[in-house]
């Protein structure tokens, strides 16, 4: 499954949009006068580079360009928008994943107590809040109500997939004099985003439309990872680890662990190594064949019966050209996957008995476990992060960008870049040559 074709990076397509000139003198400038605050603000200036390797730098230079560079995220000592006139506004879209909870917390805790906004919504159930005919009431956002809500999983606002009108999302986010809107989702929310920031543009409306980018499957570009996967790989190594209990118990037992990954193998691949009990890893970059000499099932056989048992874990979008799936989409527009899990363990099933093998096979599909777990500590540190750096943005006027962590370093990347192209894993680079090192398995099964 190939990946979108990323935009070309030059300076222009990275330029960050700004509201208008910022005049506000900012709180943190106030709270931190005694520490000498000179170096923690940052300028429009300061830059992280896209590609930071020395071949890239070399190949840009040589070709007489400027080096491509997102612009740094950070607190301003000037703001755009005065605080006691600022009303914020956050909502999560789209599928469950560890963090979701943390994320909201970390921009309230940061709007009403370092920059002292006291009007935060929460919009209920996705962008569907927006639109009055759902009947959902915005909610008001305190320190005091998302106290505690890091402690659990799921989104505590509520979540929803599916287009709605911008341009009645706009109305709506006017009618309440929101001036600043927090988007939490993958890339698909993103694009919503985007498609409200541009009608307020047209609009002449001073919103700031900030997103932080959610994927449990780690897939969006130009960030380190995305918050929450972190989580979801440990979450996913318990359930590995549970596969190999049963497997190894059994004669000729085979686990079969279905995990998260519609189009990149991150979280299997991931989970995989950290386990060190994986014999196969089946990704949707990686074609595989089930069939012949060189096919999965004869290679499975041969590891059950050489070893007595083995594990093997498939990501959702794996093998999907196996399946007989009829073309259609979700809510979200994605293409519906065909269940590959079930009938992967059929064909192997199928297999041992043609081969009048003893067997023994556990399927366990955790998807919907791990994606409602709660963040674990890492990714708490990152999602307390990625909210402080988004307030700041926002609070600056800056707009139609997400907020990231990008060589170790936070940045701001405008919406059309980080939607422009998919993470995936390269089968010809070190994290696949990892699993292959892990498991033992042939590069290709053909």
């Amino acid at each position: 499954m190939k990946s979108m074709a990323p935009v070309k990076l030059d300076p222009a397509t990275l330029q960050v949009t700004n509201l208008g000139e910022r005049k506000v003198p900012s709180p943190l400038d106030e709270l931190f006068k005694d520490e000498g605050n000179s170096h923690l603000f940052y300028t429009d200036e300061a830059r992280i580079a896209v590609d930071h390797t020395l071949e890239g730098i070399k190949a840009v230079t040589g070709r007489g360009e400027e080096i491509p560079c997102f612009e740094s995220a950070g607190p301003r000592k000037k703001i755009f928008f005065d605080p006691d006139k600022t009303v914020a506004a956050v909502v999560t879209c789209g599928g469950l994943c560890p963090g979701l909870n943390d994320v909201i917390r970390s921009v309230v805790l940061q709007a009403y107590y370092r920059y002292g906004v006291h009007r935060i919504y929460g919009i209920p159930y996705g962008f569907e809040g927006l639109i009055p005919e759902y009947g959902h009431e915005l909610m008001n956002l305190t320190p005091e109500t998302v106290s505690s809500i890091h402690t659990f999983g799921g989104t505590w606002l509520g979540t929803s997939r599916g287009h709605q009108d911008p341009a009645r999302m706009v109305d709506r986010l006017q009618d309440m004099r929101i001036n600043v809107l927090f988007v939490i989702g993958g890339d698909g929310s993103q694009r919503g985003a985007m498609a409200i920031n541009a009608e307020a543009r047209r609009r002449g409306m001073k919103l700031a439309v900030v997103g932080i980018p959610k994927t449990i499957d780690n897939d969006m570009v130009f960030m380190d990872k995305s918050f929450g996967f972190e989580t979801a790989v440990a979450a996913a190594v318990e359930a590995i680890n549970g596969a190999h209990n049963e497997a190894r118990s059994a004669r000729h037992g085979i686990g079969l662990v279905k995990l998260m990954g519609r189009h990149s193998g991150f979280i299997a691949s991931f989970s995989a190594v950290a386990s060190g009990e994986v014999n196969c890893v089946l990704i949707p970059e990686v074609p595989f064949k089930l069939d012949g000499e060189h096919g999965l099932l004869e290679f499975l056989y041969r590891r059950v019966v050489q070893r007595g048992h083995a594990v093997v874990t498939i990501a959702e979008g794996a093998g999907q050209d196996l399946l007989d799936v009829p073309e259609a989409t979700d809510a979200s527009g994605n293409k519906k996957l065909g269940d590959i899990g079930p009938f992967l363990r059929e064909k192997i099933e199928a297999y041992f008995r043609q081969r009048k093998t003893e067997f023994t096979l556990k399927y366990i599909d955790p998807s919907y476990l791990i994606r409602s777990v709660p963040a674990f500590t890492n990714d708490r540190i990152y999602c307390m992060r990625l909210g402080q750096a988004a307030v700041h943005a926002a609070m600056a006027g800056k707009t139609g960008i997400v907020v990231a962590r990008w060589h170790g370093a936070y940045v701001h990347v405008p919406i059309p870049v980080v939607t422009s192209a998919r993470r995936t894993v390269d089968p010809t680079k070190d994290i696949w040559l990892a699993v292959l090192e892990s498991t033992g398995q042939p590069p290709r099964f053909y």
